[in-house]
């Protein structure tokens, strides 16, 4: 996760809180379920004895360990299969230091304690996916949902050149969009290709990765940044609109975040070398926002969970006031509606396996 700014999600288990507005997430991570079990599969006949499996960007609260007590289900489901003694597993969980581990720790305890009779050990390991976060050869599955999304920096072109990502003036942002939606592209593929390049050094011979995305179900990169980006920042700019915010402030606001293709992930991936995909499934998103308990309130606090911190450390403390400004623009009937079916939503699963050359 993004390094530069305070990017992690709202702490502790109240209304506000990351834990508490996560639920859309936990239904996307249940889509890279039969993924894990594949790669498991692959794992066990190749390492009976051992292995070590990490979530990267874990974040905090109940989805924090869904990802690894997949991995460690499908371990002990194929070992009953084939009447062998499961193996010793080590999970490990990453995030930025700045992350809620509390909640996280005592989920990790659960997962360990239940795990018998296989011996499951446990542990944190803090810091950015974009460094070294392991020994060579030490990890046999790295999973991670929805995380590289998140960009180790704003695109440089436009901080350095003062060219706002996303304009109060629409004729302004309309002329610039291309621009903006490039920089971030050519930042996400410098990102992700580092991030290749390093899980590549930390995995096995054989080694597994199984990674989640939200992204575009299209290569236009001209569809905007991530939808829910596009909402948040709509709301930000009708606060800047109406002196709730600073102007100036706005149009310095970066938010490191971007939503691939398909297309462009395949093209990386196979640019970079390390890995060869087993497997990649793209999942229309639409029906994770659009049931008749979204409402405008949900759809708010979703935003505010995600990006309360980095707001903060730009605006100061104002994010009662976007709740309430969100709540008031989608308060005349159709207007979320709209809002949600405006731009094309799509999560990206995708199995890789290292190749032998890297």
């Amino acid at each position: 996760m993004a390094s530069k700014q305070m990017v992690f999600m709202n702490h502790g288990e109240g209304e506000t809180s990351y834990a508490r507005n996560s639920s859309a997430q936990g239904g996307l991570q249940k889509r890279m379920k039969p993924l894990i079990e594949a790669a498991i599969t692959d794992l066990c006949t190749l390492y009976p004895k051992k292995m070590v499996i990490a979530d990267l960007g874990c974040s905090s609260g109940p989805n924090a360990i869904a990802l690894v007590s997949f991995a460690v289900e499908a371990i002990n489901n194929h070992c009953v299969q084939l009447e062998q003694p499961p193996p010793e597993v080590c999970v490990l969980l990453n995030d930025l230091p700045g992350n809620d581990f509390n909640a996280v720790v005592k989920g990790l305890v659960t997962l360990s304690e239940s795990s018998k009779p296989g011996l499951v050990t446990v542990g944190i390991i803090p810091g950015s996916f974009y460094e070294r976060l392991f020994t060579s050869g030490s990890v046999h599955l790295f999973c991670s949902s929805n995380c590289q999304n998140w960009l180790s920096e704003a695109p440089e072109d436009l901080t350095r050149n003062l060219v706002p990502a996303y304009d109060v003036d629409e004729h302004a942002r309309h002329e610039r969009l291309h621009m903006v939606s490039e920089a971030y592209a050519r930042q996400f593929r410098k990102d992700f290709t580092l991030f290749l390049e390093l899980r590549a050094k930390e995995l096995v011979q054989g080694g597994r990765m199984v990674v989640s995305l939200v992204g575009k179900s299209s290569d236009d990169r001209t569809s905007q940044f991530l939808h829910l980006w596009e909402m948040f920042a709509k709301i930000l700019c009708v606060m800047a609109s109406e002196g709730v915010i600073d102007r100036a402030k706005f149009n310095s606001f970066y938010v490191p975040l971007y939503g691939p293709s398909d297309k462009e992930l395949r093209e990386i991936i196979q640019e970079e070398g390390s890995f060869s995909i087993s497997d990649m499934r793209v999942h229309d998103r639409s029906s994770s926002l659009n049931n008749p308990n979204t409402t405008a309130s949900w759809v708010a606090n979703q935003l505010r969970a995600a990006f309360e911190p980095i707001v903060v450390q730009h605006f100061g403390e104002v994010m009662d006031e976007f709740v309430r400004t969100a709540e008031r623009r989608w308060s005349v009937e159709g207007s979320l509606e709209e809002e949600l079916a405006r731009y094309p939503r799509a999560q990206l699963v995708v199995s890789l396996a290292k190749n032998k050359k890297a």
